[in-house]
């Protein structure tokens, strides 16, 4: 029988506990510890879900993994490759690969009687997955794209259709200017849907159309296009996968075709990238400042119990009981306080996660932030990582004042009516 975890657990579920004084002081570091705690969930499924809506809205418009010609530059005016590739059944098969599907873009503007506005017309196909477009459609309905015949129908931003002051089935008038050519082209296209993404950076810059729309204004063939989008199914395996897919790339290129390149989303967008990572530099200053306010709380509560305890400490020494013996009879009561602590900081974290999911109680400012609400991401697997990591950090911390125990003589402390 473990005679300190017994010792502890008495101590821990004695009712006459609470008329002492270092329960007072007990349930201000319990409180210190369940709100920091929950400060951390909060701050951990902030950053996460923040970091993942970004993330998935850049996704959305431009893919993992991109195949372009290599003379494009990074401007939206591409150089032309033929979409019959000899690598397409070695990257579709990239067990990591979701799918592969075609595009181009093109540079123009779209003029309205008073307004004038610089625009990409993405063109897509029928192998296009609409999904990220479905989920962020406001009206209206997505473009039939066929085989037979080029559609005028074009989805547009909620953004591009406030500024321009256009609606619904309105005919649009686009102006492209091709090189060598001194007259630009014009273009009516119809707007059969409006989407809003809030990421306004994005969506005051993309129309998404037909890709014949593309390839007639720059008389380019059916069997040209801009370059290959590949969706992978893990993000953190990107960069993995992109090698894969440049190495099958190289290896099935001949010598009269084009020089192609590839590229990930987060070369195309470094900064974008390179900001979402510094915030997980904010999560870890969050949360090592949280596990030294939960760990000196429960110092502080743990001194408190030892000098409260004097008297049980001379009689267990007197008794016989080692130093050690009785330090682990206080560090195991301080382990259960803590529990407590985090059993409510775990129902205060999870609460306001659950309530902002469902209710989106905190809004942000799209132009600013890039989304209407504070997203937040609920994880099991950090909820675990946070609950183990401060309940061990905590029990590692309390070592240390549990050596005041050896102080402690039974001789000045054992007194008799």
């Amino acid at each position: 029988m473990n005679i300190e975890l017994f010792i502890s657990k008495r101590l821990f579920f004695d009712k006459a506990n609470k008329k002492l004084l270092s329960q007072r002081i007990i349930r201000i570091a319990l409180a210190g510890i369940a709100l920091g705690l929950a400060v951390m969930i909060i701050a951990v499924a902030v950053v996460t879900g923040f970091k993942g809506e970004i993330r998935n809205k850049i996704i959305g418009f431009g893919s993992h993994i991109q195949i372009i010609n290599y003379d494009s530059n990074n401007s939206y005016e591409t150089q032309p490759i033929s979409r019959k590739q000899p690598f397409l059944p070695t990257v579709q098969s990239i067990p990591e690969v979701k799918y592969v599907q075609v595009f181009a873009t093109k540079p123009g503007m779209i003029k309205t009687n008073d307004y004038i506005q610089g625009i990409v017309l993405k063109g897509v196909d029928t192998d296009y997955s609409w999904d990220f477009f479905a989920e962020n459609l406001l009206e209206g309905k997505l473009p039939a794209i066929n085989d037979s015949s080029r559609t005028k129908e074009i989805l547009v931003s909620a953004k591009i259709s406030k500024l321009l002051q256009l609606e619904l089935n309105d005919l649009a008038v686009f102006y492209f200017i091709n090189e060598k050519e001194v007259i630009p082209r014009m273009l009516q296209l119809k707007i059969s849907g409006i989407y809003n993404t809030g990421f306004d950076e994005f969506d005051q810059l993309f129309i998404i159309g037909d890709i014949k729309q593309i390839q007639r204004l720059n008389n380019w063939t059916a069997d040209q296009i801009t370059g290959f989008e590949v969706q992978v199914n893990n993000f953190f395996q990107v960069e993995n996968i992109e090698q894969q897919v440049r190495n099958s790339v190289i290896q099935f290129r001949s010598e009269d075709a084009d020089i192609l390149r590839t590229t990930s989303i987060t070369r195309q967008h470094p900064q974008i990238f390179s900001w979402l990572n510094i915030l997980d530099m904010n999560v870890w200053i969050v949360l090592i400042l949280m596990v030294m306010v939960a760990g000196f709380n429960m110092v502080s509560g743990l001194l408190v119990l030892i000098l409260e305890r004097s008297t049980m400490i001379g009689v267990l020494k007197a008794m016989g009981s080692p130093n050690w013996s009785i330090r682990r009879v206080f560090i195991y009561l301080s382990v259960f306080l803590t529990g407590r602590g985090m059993l409510w900081g775990n129902i205060i974290g999870m609460t306001i996660i659950l309530l902002q999911q469902t209710f989106h109680l905190i809004k942000l400012d799209p132009a600013s932030y890039y989304v209407t609400f504070v997203p937040m991401n609920f994880s099991l697997l950090h909820l675990l990582l946070l609950n183990i990591g401060t309940i061990v950090i905590t029990s590692i911390i309390l070592i240390i004042p549990s050596y005041f125990i050896s102080k402690i003589s039974p001789d000045k402390t054992i007194r008799f009516d």
